[in-house]
């Protein structure tokens, strides 16, 4: 809304040019966010202290010391994020623009989501949220129809192909059979961060850094002379969606302030699917899908440790790991909580490092 406001005063107060840049823009969100979460943050813990009572239910068969240090600690923190994400984007980005409208909708209605499923648990007193296949259908159907979108505005046949890292014209063709595609890394990608969340600061500031590692990407992509000189994909309007990357890292930076061990509220699945979803949609208009896997490795190998765990107890009745995710594993096997969480930070940083060597590697 202010980028359209001050844009359009632009040519005739020259200092408001600077708003028509995404890199400006993309700096306000970050700030706007980070700012609105510091601000509103220690009211929303208090109502949802008072409105949840116990707090979030916690898992009894997880580590022992989770039912007497965690016990209590509020949930639905993600409304906290998301509030940060929406005022950011909504001041801030060109909203003429589809891949924003499309993003949000994603952001949203995995928030949605995510925030009915701790409804279920704070007021049954359960870790258990409603029906599985029900919540998955949900998620498809919304990533559906965002894929849908961002196949409709880009350019043919970039926009129904998987592109592939290292190579610069290699492109895997779908035809509109990329809706599945797309689909199943937005799902993905919610779920893996949810997976995820965990322990105190553990999911968000790899949510940051990839967030930040795709604000680039899709900076660069957006950018015809950038993409040009970097032999990238080049994705008119996907330059945009940087300042929805931008408010993640604000809203996010906000958010750990207070989810800093010990926590004072956690973020649920309210912030972790609608986080990893926003990631998943932004890969996929940004047709960096495979990088995604790369940049948000660290949430690969904690679905992964779920997937061989389970594989490994219904085929064999053996467990792979002490217990899954994979930082429960760690926990189980001594490494004090702050350890795993740092731990897992620099790999996060790592894998990132890693991703975005792809853009010049071709």
């Amino acid at each position: 809304m202010l980028f359209l406001l001050f844009s359009s005063l632009a040519d005739e107060v020259s200092p408001f040019n600077v708003f028509r840049y995404q890199t400006s823009r993309t700096g306000l969100a970050i700030i706007t966010a980070l700012i609105f979460v510091f601000l509103f943050g220690p009211r929303i813990i208090s109502l949802l202290k008072v409105k949840q009572g116990r707090g979030q239910p916690i898992r009894s068969d997880g580590p022992q010391r989770h039912i007497v240090e965690k016990q209590g600690t509020p949930t639905m923190g993600g409304l906290m994020i998301l509030s940060g994400i929406f005022v950011g984007t909504l001041l801030w980005a060109d909203l003429r623009n589809l891949y924003v409208w499309a993003v949000l909708f994603v952001t949203l209605g995995f928030g949605a989501i995510g925030f009915y499923d701790d409804y279920l648990k704070v007021t049954k007193a359960t870790t258990k949220g409603f029906s599985g296949k029900v919540r998955l259908l949900a998620e498809f159907v919304i990533a559906g129809i965002a894929v849908g979108i961002f196949m409709w505005i880009g350019g043919k046949p970039l926009s129904t192909s998987l592109a592939v890292p290292f190579f610069k014209d290699l492109l895997i063709p779908f035809g509109m059979f990329f809706i599945f595609v797309g689909m199943f890394v937005v799902v993905g990608a919610g779920n893996a961060v949810n997976m995820t969340d965990g322990l105190d600061g553990l999911a968000i500031v790899p949510v940051m850094i990839a967030a930040a590692s795709l604000g680039l990407i899709v900076y660069l992509v957006g950018n015809y002379n950038f993409s040009n000189y970097l032999e990238l994909h080049f994705v008119r309007g996907a330059g945009e969606l940087a300042i929805i990357c931008g408010a993640i890292v604000g809203a996010g930076l906000g958010f750990l302030w207070f989810n800093a061990p010990p926590a004072m509220i956690f973020m649920g699945d309210t912030g972790s699917l609608s986080l990893g979803g926003a990631l998943g949609a932004i890969a996929v208009a940004a047709k960096h899908e495979i990088v995604l896997g790369i940049i948000g490795g660290l949430f690969v190998l904690e679905t992964l440790s779920v997937i061989i765990q389970v594989a490994s107890f219904k085929m064999t009745g053996k467990r792979v790991f002490a217990m899954a995710p994979l930082h429960h594993h760690f926990e189980q096997k001594g490494w004090k909580e702050p350890t795993i969480v740092i731990r897992f930070w620099i790999i996060a940083i790592v894998l990132a490092l890693i991703g975005l060597s792809t853009l010049k590697l071709r």
